[in-house]
């Protein structure tokens, strides 16, 4: 069943930094657990993406035929199939188990991803799927001294993945690796190999970034130089910058100021903003107490910004009375085709369990959404995983409870959302970096007919193999710019810049 709520809510605040609410059309498009036995999954906890077919795909952490997660298909009018139920391998669940981290688009159209456990070492599986719902199991991590419990992928530009595993590694303490589209594996970097945790960090606890400097940015969620946070006996964590080839610099460590004021405990990957700064959430920290949420005296968590200035906290939760705005983010921003961030809280909120926010890079902050506004939390409750915007101009969205399904779940299965908040179509290039020569696929809602593809003003030659895919690869002489599209009903621009590699 699919319900419109239209939120219109003005308020008015006394605290800087905070806006009043403009009106939105919030859509639940599906609920977790409508099938009998759960077979359509329960408890999404991975941000969706969008295919080159123009549905949106994504993964649910148990239910499906084995209890062991699934993958799934859904249109963005909320029409659900499932692909695969993992663990089908038997009991070995060679094929993998319990996904919680997003998939990739790979350039051949098809998706990888990772388990976080499972997989023919038992460390999680590496896997390809394709638009139809056809899994191969690649390969997997584990092993003596192996990276475990993979956070995700990001498809690097010589077409391998780079991503980050919390243990594993020679001390246990997590590691950074690269694998191959054919799964083989090589750990770049061992946490607190050499017992200096302070040098890099130790406990990943998200996945990693790809600057536009072909760079890798991450964070961990302890080790560092900070000693302020609650059992700070390793370090309370950083910021780190690292090369494919596995050369570590730590950029940033959390709570070396007196109350972790700036924030801790970050809580998924960093993003880069079109300005090239990073932007990204703390789970705790701030300068606002969190002790009715479990969260402590230590803050209900921040919004930051990290550039070549150094670092900067835009938000910090529960600014406003009963932590209306929210508390503790649980996943990345999403710079939306405004140029403002968009991103969603674990709990706070009117209801309590969470918020949907708009903020400005300098740091207004707008709330959109409160979850669980309907009886019994209908809407959902939880959002865990990172919004996306589709080629439509919309948000979408998972809950980790909630939903009209609760028999199964006690607090409903889980949900999936969107959020209309005004903005336009545009087209959305993945991979979104490239050097002359490199394919391209444009991702949009009506490309049929095109007549023109220009990479910053550099006309592109290209194929339109769909209304929602246009094949194309980088001109000679292109530099890093919008990407634009002729078509018939009009010229649509990229969301954001396409870097260019050199």
């Amino acid at each position: 069943m699919i319900r419109w709520i239209i939120v219109a809510l003005v308020v008015f605040y006394g605290l800087s930094g905070a806006g009043s609410a403009q009106a939105q059309t919030f859509t639940s498009l599906y609920d977790f657990c409508s099938q009998s036995n759960c077979t359509d999954g329960i408890t999404p906890e991975a941000a969706l993406i969008q295919g080159t077919n123009g549905s949106l795909y994504g993964s649910t952490f148990s239910g499906g035929t084995n209890n062991d997660g699934t993958l799934f298909r859904l249109g963005t009018s909320g029409e659900l199939t499932t692909l695969y139920s993992f663990c089908a391998a038997g009991g070995s669940c060679s094929d993998g188990m319990l996904p919680d981290a997003p998939l990739v688009l790979g350039a051949n159209g098809n998706f990888y991803g990772v388990t976080q456990q499972g997989g023919p070492k038992g460390g999680g599986a590496f896997f390809e799927i394709t638009l139809a719902g056809t899994l191969y199991s690649i390969g997997g991590l584990g092993g003596a001294n192996g990276p475990y419990d993979p956070l995700g992928l990001v498809l690097g530009p010589t077409g391998n993945f780079y991503g980050t595993t919390f243990s594993g590694g020679y001390r246990n303490r997590g590691t950074v690796f690269s694998i191959t589209p054919k799964g083989a594996v090589t750990t770049l970097y061992d946490f607190c190999k050499t017992g200096n945790c302070a040098a890099g960090g130790v406990y990943p606890e998200a996945g990693l970034v790809e600057g536009i400097d072909g760079n890798f940015y991450g964070s961990t969620s302890e080790g560092g130089k900070g000693t302020n946070c609650p059992d700070a006996k390793g370090g309370c964590g950083t910021i780190f910058r690292i090369t494919s080839q596995g050369d570590l610099t730590t950029l940033y460590s959390f709570c070396v100021e007196s109350g972790c004021t700036n924030g801790f405990n970050p809580s998924g990957p960093m993003i880069q903003g079109v300005d090239g700064s990073f932007y990204g959430t703390n789970s705790l920290g701030g300068i606002n107490a969190c002790s009715a949420l479990g969260g402590g005296d230590y803050g209900c968590g921040t919004i930051f910004k990290i550039s070549s200035t150094g670092y900067q906290t835009l938000y910090s939760f529960c600014s406003q009375t009963a932590c209306a705005d929210g508390a503790i983010p649980g996943a990345a921003l999403v710079q939306g085709s405004d140029g403002n961030f968009y991103g969603t809280t674990i709990l706070g909120g009117a209801g309590g369990e969470g918020t949907i926010f708009k903020i400005t890079p300098t740091g207004t902050f707008t709330l959109l959404y409160t979850f669980c506004s309907e009886s019994n939390c209908a809407d959902g409750g939880e959002p865990g995983a990172a919004l996306i915007q589709d080629t439509n101009g919309k948000f979408y969205g998972t809950t980790a409870l909630g939903g009209t399904t609760n028999t199964a779940c006690n607090y409903g299965c889980g949900t999936v959302f969107s959020l209309s908040v005004g903005l336009g179509e545009f087209v959305l290039a993945e991979p979104n970096s490239g050097s002359t020569g490199a394919s391209v696929n444009i991702l949009g809602t009506a490309l049929s007919g095109a007549t023109s593809v220009t990479f910053n003003g550099i006309p592109a030659t290209f194929t339109v193999s769909s209304s929602s895919l246009i094949t194309t690869s980088v001109p000679a002489g292109a530099a890093s710019g919008e990407i634009e599209v002729v078509t018939p009903h009009g010229t649509i621009q990229s969301n954001v810049s396409f870097h260019v590699l050199q």
